[in-house]
C-alpha cells in the first residue's frame, strides 16, 4: 500500500492540528483542502503541499483518489458530510462532537455499519493523551481496582469564542458540547464505558459572552460577533450509571470564577487518580497512602502529542493494523449524555434511560 491520500474538510482553526499531524505521519500525504471559503482552502492546500482544494466537499468526495478524509466544519454539519463520506468510500476522522443530536448519531453509525470496511472514527482526542494512556494501563491492570466514581471540571473565567461557537444553530450548544464532551468522554473511557442509567443536568445563561470585559485576553473566532451568543455559560450534571458508578462535571465558558481551571479525577476500590492538571495516582501499601508520580514526558495533556497519537491511530486503523479506540458507537453514547443533559436542564428534572 502506497501513501493514504487524505484531504481535511473545513479550514478553521481545529484544521491546523490535523494538517500538522498529518505532515509528521510519513505514511500520509496531504492530497485536498475543502473549505466553503475557497481563497481559504487555497491558502492552506498551498500551506500543506496539497495539490487540490475544493468550495464543496460533494465534489471532493468524487475524487477516487482520496482515501480518508477529517472533518472539520460546524458541529451540524458533521453527521452529512460523515454519511456522504463513507457511503462514497473514504475513510472518515470526525471531529468531536460526532453531530448536533442523537438522532443524527444513529444514521452515522447506520452508514458505519454500511459501509463496514470504512473506518468511522471520532475525535476524543484526549483519550489519545500520554498521560490517559498511562493511567489506562494502570486501570486495565487492575491497579486501582473498580472504578466507580469520577469528577470533572473545565472552567473558563473568560472564554466564550464567540461566532460558530455561541451560535446553537451550528454549533449545538456551549461549554458542556465544545468543552464537555472531552472532560465526560475521558472518564467515561477510563470508567470502563458504562451504560448510562440517568442524568441530572443544569445549564445557565446568566452572563452572555462578557465582551463588555477590558484588559483581559481570551480566544476569538474568526466570525466572532459581540453582539450574538445564543449558547450557556455553564453546564453541570450528575450522571449514574447501570453498575452503580458516577460522574460529576461542571463546564463553563463564562463564570466569576477566581482563574481557568481543569480538574479530572477518578477513583477506585483500590486506588484513584488525577489526570488534570496532571498525572498523580493514588495508592496504599503497608498501610500507607502513596501519592505516586509517573515519569512521563508530559503529566498534562499535551495537544500536539495528543493529535500526533490520533492521526497517527487513525491512519494505522485505515491501514487494517488494528482497530479504532474512539469507534461510531462511542459517539453515539457521548451525544446521550450530552443531549441528556440539556433535556435534563429544560425539563428541571432527572431523566431515566431504560
Amino acid at each position: 500500500m502506497g501513501k493514504i491520500k487524505v484531504a481535511v474538510i473545513g479550514a478553521g482553526s481545529i484544521s491546523e492540528m490535523h494538517f500538522e499531524s498529518y505532515k509528521n505521519n510519513n505514511e500520509v500525504e496531504i492530497y485536498a483542502v475543502c473549505d466553503m471559503n475557497e481563497q481559504r482552502a487555497q491558502e492552506k492546500a498551498e500551506k500543506y503541499g496539497a495539490p487540490k482544494y475544493y468550495k464543496n466537499y460533494q465534489d471532493l468526495l468524487v475524487d477516487s483518489e482520496v482515501d480518508a478524509v477529517s472533518i472539520c466544519t460546524w458541529n451540524n454539519s458533521h453527521a452529512e458530510i460523515s454519511i456522504a463520506a463513507l457511503n462514497a468510500g473514504k475513510h472518515v476522522l470526525v471531529e468531536k462532537p460526532l453531530c448536533k443530536t442523537v438522532d443524527e448519531a444513529y444514521e452515522i453509525e447506520k452508514a458505519a455499519k454500511e459501509n463496514s470496511g470504512k473506518v468511522l472514527q471520532v475525535g476524543f482526542v484526549r483519550r489519545f493523551g500520554t498521560n490517559t494512556q498511562v493511567l489506562k494501563s494502570f486501570i486495565d491492570s487492575g491497579d486501582l481496582g473498580e472504578i466507580y466514581y469520577a469528577k470533572a471540571s473545565c472552567i473558563r473565567a473568560l472564554g466564550n469564542p464567540g461566532g460558530w461557537f455561541a451560535d446553537k444553530e451550528r454549533s449545538g450548544g456551549g461549554p458542556l458540547i465544545d468543552l464537555g464532551v472531552h472532560v465526560i468522554d475521558l472518564c467515561w473511557y477510563l470508567m470502563g464505558k458504562p451504560k448510562v442509567k440517568s442524568i441530572s443536568g443544569n445549564t445557565y445563561n446568566k452572563l452572555g459572552n462578557r465582551s463588555n470585559i477590558v484588559n483581559k485576553s481570551f480566544y476569538k473566532a474568526a466570525d466572532y460577533d459581540p453582539d450574538k451568543n445564543t449558547v450557556e455559560d455553564l453546564a453541570n450534571a450528575i450522571i449514574r450509571f447501570e453498575n452503580g458508578a458516577s460522574l460529576m462535571v461542571d463546564v463553563s465558558f463564562t463564570l466569576h470564577a477566581k482563574e481557568e481551571s481543569i480538574a479530572i479525577s477518578v477513583f477506585g476500590d483500590k486506588g484513584g487518580a488525577e489526570i488534570e492538571p496532571k498525572l498523580q495516582i493514588i495508592t496504599e501499601k503497608n498501610n500507607t497512602i502513596l501519592n505516586s508520580t509517573p515519569q512521563i514526558d508530559s503529566l498534562s495533556f499535551d495537544f500536539n502529542q495528543g493529535f500526533q497519537n490520533e492521526i497517527d491511530h487513525f491512519i494505522s486503523c485505515v491501514k487494517g493494523e488494528t482497530e479504532t479506540i474512539s469507534p461510531v458507537q462511542d459517539g453515539v453514547e457521548m451525544m446521550k449524555i450530552l443531549l441528556g443533559i440539556y433535556e435534563s436542564s429544560e425539563r428541571g428534572t432527572e431523566i431515566n434511560f431504560e
